[in-house]
């Protein structure tokens, strides 16, 4: 289904329109007299626009209409490409990138003069002839050529006879009918004339596959999609793309649309020097998401797609920001919406996901996303002047990893992520371990970036119980989760959690202490209250005695006491007390209500106000409003 979904993407954009030749960059140009002679080498090379402060920009080649590359190049002896190639196959030059020795370069350049001569001889053309006649000559030591400084071993080389130089020798008619029909020519083991398993068409099969470029974590010369290099990957006694027979002109399609996918500005195949619209965004330093759709009515969702996840309002059109409130956009659009989600490891495509929807249910799916992760923040307002709308993506799994590094996201953690927003499904229960050990490993940081992470981690935790909530609430003996402080919530954590925040304020008001109850006792509270809360509470008298005959702070120390009161008589010594022991679920409904109560504390008068208006019938212990009047 995913080659099918790309060979689909490839024909709509009409990426492969001729299955022959294909737009891509030429950096040199070799003109040529009649009779073979040398008469210089030109770039193509566009001057490059520098910003100042940034890095120089190298200047890029021009493209041109050239025969279609090979899938891919590889092996003790690589073939040459057809009048178009690199120093080292066209001239049998190093470059200042990359050297080799003067026995591999006459190999290399002898392949490409045989290629080229074999042309020449069953097509008469005066350019082929010229070709052949120069590499002779310049192979022989007759004619040198010097290359720039600057050439690297990636650019290419074509050649245009005189005085034609407007037109390269492989777009000579006589030169490109030879082409396409030596392209069509059946492969030596006999697959040709077999049914294509992704077009469903009979033709040529595929000998090689195309590389994929531009994948995260793969090489640099590209990585195979498809590959059946190794007999463990052979059944019933196929041997390599005969195990999945696919035509060339299908797996050229699903390369080229892969390939366009994974670019950050996808070259226009059918208009030269324009570019299609960005189609990917990274989820880790080695994990990508390619997204597309089945129909172009739904491009102007897919536009703002990559920056609803990232948080981008700059970005995104008023009509679509109520996703970030959890509103879903009326999209009445039953076009197929595809994800796929992609790393690169030693030389291959590992695919981590794929998903096939609608556009109208990502739309609705990623509003229930926002509205889950919907929670009281406890970071400042930035030095722009307000936070982002919603937590992006990659701020969600880089919350997960030590100090925010996103270099060590595990990928399958982050796929994960990505697919339950995507499909509205429960998040992994690694989401939730992972997310209530960071918060204990830096409960007492709080920098700016700490804090981010910190409500980040919040957040995921409250999106997780919700959704586990609603999936079997059967198993969950716990209320669902508000975005603010929820005085009828009586779940043992949450109400524990709120108690920790409570006895770090008293904490606060009575003293300045390097390390705080939290910094000390956070961890070993979430998990066995009962052994750490007794001690907390004694603690905690002693702070408010030493306090509460100083007038400005007397009145804290009455509201706080007796909101550590009320809290602590929810939990009767008729049932046990505190719990001995937290379950997991509990110690994430601890880390919520320390981070909303924590917030909660701290509300100005007309946002207590307003809390206390939605909240109407709560303990007197949360009213506030009236303790201090405006």
């Amino acid at each position: 289904m995913i080659l099918q979904a790309l060979w689909e993407l490839a024909q709509r954009e009409r990426l492969v329109e001729d299955p022959d030749y294909e737009w891509r960059p030429l950096a040199w140009i070799i003109h040529l007299g009649a009779d073979g002679s040398y008469l210089g080498l030109t770039g193509t090379h566009s001057a490059a626009t520098n910003e100042p402060g940034k890095k120089s920009l190298r200047p890029e080649p021009k493209a041109f209409r050239l025969p279609r590359r090979l899938p891919s190049r590889s092996g003790s002896n690589p073939p040459p490409e057809f009048l178009a190639d690199n120093a080292l196959y066209v001239l049998g030059l190093n470059t200042k990138d990359k050297q080799t020795t003067p026995e591999k370069a006459a190999i290399r350049t002898r392949a490409f003069r045989n290629y080229v001569a074999e042309c020449a001889q069953a097509t008469g053309d005066a350019g082929a002839r010229a070709v052949v006649a120069f590499l002779g000559a310049q192979s022989a030591g007759k004619i040198e050529v010097t290359l720039p400084i600057e050439t690297l071993s990636n650019e290419i080389f074509g050649f245009a006879l005189s005085p034609d130089f407007d037109q390269l020798i492989s777009d000579r008619p006589a030169v490109e009918a030879w082409w396409r029909s030596k392209r069509h020519e059946p492969a030596p083991d006999g697959l040709h004339g077999s049914r294509c398993l992704v077009s469903g068409s009979t033709g040529l099969a595929a000998e090689k596959h195309p590389k994929i470029k531009n994948l995260p974590g793969g090489n640099t010369s590209g990585a195979a999609l498809i590959s059946f290099n190794k007999s463990a990957f052979e059944s019933y006694g196929w041997v390599e793309n005969a195990n999945a027979l696919i035509s060339r002109d299908a797996s050229e399609a699903c390369g080229a649309a892969l390939n366009r996918l994974l670019a950050e500005m996808p070259v226009d195949p059918s208009k030269p020097g324009y570019t299609l619209a960005k189609r990917n965004f990274r989820l880790s330093g080695d994990t990508v998401v390619c997204y597309w759709a089945s129909e172009s009515s739904a491009d102007s969702f897919l536009d703002i797609f990559e920056s609803l996840l990232r948080s981008q309002p700059e970005s995104v059109a008023e009509l679509y920001r109520s996703i970030w409130r959890g509103i879903p956009v009326k999209i009445e659009n039953p076009a197929r919406f595809y994800a796929l989600t992609i790393s690169g490891a030693e030389g291959r495509a590992v695919v981590r996901d794929w998903l096939e929807s609608t556009v109208s249910k990502v739309a609705s799916h990623l509003a229930a996303h926002f509205a889950d992760l919907t929670i009281e923040r406890l970071t400042p307002t930035s030095k722009k002047g307000s936070l982002p709308p919603h937590f992006p993506l990659r701020q969600l799994a880089e919350s997960l990893c030590p100090g925010g590094k996103g270099n060590s996201i595990p990928p399958p953690l982050v796929t994960q992520l990505f697919e339950s927003a995507m499909n509205g499904t429960p998040y992994d229960f690694t989401v939730l371990q992972r997310a209530i050990e960071r918060t204990r490993a830096e409960i007492a940081k709080d920098e700016w970036l700490d804090l981010c992470r910190l409500d980040a981690r919040a957040a995921l935790i409250k999106a997780f119980l919700n959704r586990r909530k609603r999936a079997h609430p059967e198993t969950t003996h716990y209320q669902e989760i508000q975005p603010v402080l929820d005085p009828t919530n009586e779940s043992p954590g949450y109400l524990l959690g709120q108690l920790m925040a409570v006895l770090e304020r008293a904490q606060q008001l009575a003293m300045d202490a390097n390390a705080t109850i939290v910094d000390r006792y956070f961890s070993g509270a979430s998990a066995a209250p009962r052994s750490v809360f007794v001690r907390l509470l004694k603690n905690s008298q002693h702070h408010l005695r030493k306090v509460e005959d100083d007038p400005p702070k007397a009145g804290m120390v009455f509201l706080l006491k007796r909101m550590i009161d009320a809290i602590a008589d929810r939990f009767h010594p008729g049932s046990n007390g505190f719990p001995a022991r937290l379950s997991i679920e509990q110690q994430g409904l601890f880390v919520l209500g320390y981070h909303q109560m924590r917030h909660w504390l701290w509300l100005s008068h007309d946002e207590r106000r307003t809390w206390e208006e939605r909240f109407a019938q709560v303990p007197a212990a949360y009213k506030w409003t009236k303790a201090f009047p405006t």
